[in-house]
């Protein structure tokens, strides 16, 4: 299996209009497609014992996203919650409280001291019949949500059509490898991404990602092992990628794994020079 045929694809979904997904739960996708975005934001309405919730309101831009989450919360509206602080996620949050008066929970490490949260939320704290996991590494304040059936909200840090990018300061590669390891050892049956189609028997293909990390390490350091190198030489000796925003994403990756590397005495570097321990 080559790496992109383990990635999912899904048809240029509606805009504006909400699908069920799941059992109690409606998705609406943003119209904000990108190379890092996909066809755009997944927001999901969840169905709870509370109330409907919503998660992951999406970007501040989408007028017509945003309607489409005010109609679809129904009669009886109860909070909103944020996997993590990134525009495409968050942006819509504050216009979305103002315009219905709802309740915003995100992470206790919500690193936006312009915007004052109605509640924070801890790894293991249960809301609305959903227990949170808080799952740094794309983000540090980066959180899931698991439902009782098996069903997994897992925003970033595991998206079906691609891996995602760990860009430090704020993203953690060896946060992240161990996020996905507490996935994988979960073995929920379903995950909903912040990007992309839902994804069915999710424990291989978190393995799959997992594995990858580990691939870009070994290659990483065996490049570091024939010659001491930039973070733009090894980004592109090892990714090779053309496109100047994905190569960029590429450095970014690397910067991570380097770090990684870094804490684990493996690696050691001096004016922008990497080496191996």
């Amino acid at each position: 299996m080559t790496k992109r045929s383990m990635f999912h694809t899904e048809p240029e979904p509606c805009r504006a209009r909400a699908e069920q997904v799941a059992e109690g739960i409606l998705r609406i996708v943003a119209s904000n497609p990108g190379k890092m975005t996909y066809h755009g934001t997944n927001s999901y309405i969840i169905d709870t014992p509370d109330g409907r919730f919503i998660l992951d309101p999406g970007p501040a831009e989408d007028s017509a996203h945003f309607e489409a989450i005010v109609e679809n919360l129904g009669g009886n509206p109860a909070g909103i919650l944020v996997s993590h602080h990134h525009s495409d996620h968050f942006g819509a949050v504050p216009g979305l409280r103002e315009r219905t008066g709802l309740p915003v929970y995100v992470s206790r490490a919500f690193p936006d001291d312009a915007f004052q949260p109605d509640g924070f939320l801890e790894d293991g704290q249960r809301i609305a019949g959903l227990t949170v996991l808080h799952t740094p590494g794309h983000a540090s304040d980066h959180l899931c949500f698991a439902r009782l059936d098996g069903v997994l909200f897992t925003g970033d840090h595991v998206m079906s059509w691609n891996s995602s990018i760990v860009s430090p300061p704020d993203g953690n590669m060896r946060d992240y490898c161990d996020q996905l390891q507490r996935l994988i050892d979960r073995d929920d049956r379903i995950c909903l991404p912040g990007h992309g189609p839902v994804l069915q028997d999710p424990r291989p293909y978190i393995e799959r990602l997992l594995a990858n990390r580990m691939r870009r390490e070994t290659q990483i350091l065996k490049h570091l092992l024939n010659t001491s190198d930039t973070v733009q030489n090894i980004a592109a000796s090892v990714y090779k990628k053309s496109d100047p925003h994905i190569a960029m994403a590429a450095e970014r990756n690397v910067v991570a794994h380097l770090q990684k590397l870094l804490s684990e005495s493996r690696v050691a570097q001096e004016e922008g020079i990497w080496r191996v321990n």
